[in-house]
């Protein structure tokens, strides 16, 4: 982690390490960061994903559920022809076998022993819980992953063509 955004809170540090900055913008020019995780609540979600890609990040990846439908729509509109990629939103992780990590792994499945191990199978899903079970079932067999993503369950999966 480079940075964090929080409007208001610019100049402050995250446990006095971590930059906090008011806009993604001011984070992506101080600290040359690539990508975003979104932690937000749902009425903030979109405004938070457009504000990443109008900062040119090259990916976000939103774990807020239940954003509204007509919010998504825009931010899909938004998003064409842009560079930044979407994982999300509802995405419960991104990993690449604990090597890089977008979302964290949420710590009681740490407790519980289910987490990535370094590996050649890739896991994509769109349900949280099945994302965490299929790793969990491909570690206990010693099979690792090389890849963990749940891309969420987002409604949205098709060209908004016809609306």
């Amino acid at each position: 982690m480079v940075a964090g955004v929080t409007p208001g809170k610019g100049g402050q540090r995250f446990e006095n390490k971590v930059p906090i900055f008011d806009t993604v913008a001011e984070a992506v020019h101080e600290t040359g960061a690539n990508a975003s995780a979104i932690f937000v609540p749902p009425p903030f979600a979109s405004d938070a994903i457009l504000e990443s890609v109008d900062a040119g990040l090259d990916l976000v990846v939103c774990i807020t559920e239940g954003i509204p439908v007509n919010d998504m729509i825009k931010v899909k509109r938004a998003m064409e022809g842009k560079k930044t990629r979407l994982i999300g939103p509802n995405c419960p992780d991104c990993n690449a076998g604990r090597r890089q990590r977008i979302v964290r792994w949420l710590p009681h499945r740490h407790r519980a022993g289910i987490h990535p191990q370094k590996g050649n199978i890739g896991v994509v899903s769109r349900s949280g819980t099945l994302t965490y079970e299929a790793v969990w079932q491909l570690t206990s067999r010693g099979v690792g992953q090389s890849t963990c993503v749940g891309i969420g369950a987002t409604p949205l999966t098709e060209p908004l063509t016809s609306m």
